[in-house]
């Protein structure tokens, strides 16, 4: 499971190439406090919780939790 905390997110989109699996993508429908569009996943049931996106992050505004 992925927990973005969008309010932190800069866009940057340093996670989603970190992605082996391409699950993560800029939300162009949504902007954060800080106007950014943040981060988002597509299929969470895909993701294998190898946290390179959390690991690649300069913000640390992903966390991954293994189910």
């Amino acid at each position: 499971m992925i927990l973005i905390y969008e309010d932190t997110c800069k866009g940057c989109g340093l996670c989603a190439a970190a992605c082996p699996k391409g699950l993560l993508a800029l939300n162009k429908d949504k902007l954060n406090a800080k106007g950014y569009h943040p981060i988002g996943i597509g299929d969470m049931d895909a993701c294998v919780s190898c946290a390179a996106c959390a690991r690649m992050c300069p913000d640390t505004a992903i966390e991954v939790e293994k189910i």
